[in-house]
């Protein structure tokens, strides 16, 4: 499990980007995003088709890239505004979206099954 101290702030940047560049690719997207790279936040950005994630991040003294490749499926990001440009979520939805979980799929309540007797009226008491 990923966890964040409260301090960090995740920021999802919302338009896709090319994979192809790294450290300071991914910093000047940061900065046309309004936002400074290197104040130790975490920064995701996602390719066209969301497959393919990287995380950029200052530590003070370097820079780190995380980068991610579903087999699989795609990244869903959490509901949004659409004239907005980034998506601040907090470390759990984070991790969510980095183990591949989808936002939209509409959850099934829970439901008590009946038992296959009392559905056809036989008598359990009986067949024991």
């Amino acid at each position: 499990m990923l966890s964040l101290p409260p301090t960090v702030r995740v920021f999802v940047a919302v338009e896709p980007i090319d994979m192809r560049g790294s450290f300071d690719s991914l910093a000047g997207a940061v900065r046309r995003l309004g936002l400074d790279p290197v104040d130790g936040h975490l920064y995701l950005f996602l390719n066209r088709r969301r497959r393919i994630a990287k995380v950029l991040w200052f530590d003070g003294s370097g820079w780190c890239v995380l980068a991610k490749r579903l087999e699989a499926g795609s990244f869903q990001l959490p509901p949004f505004g659409a004239e907005q440009s980034r998506v601040q979520v907090d470390g759990a939805t984070f991790a969510s979206l980095l183990a591949g979980l989808d936002f939209t799929a509409a959850r099934n309540g829970w439901y008590r099954r009946e038992h296959v007797a009392e559905r056809s009226g036989i008598d359990t008491q009986r067949a024991a």
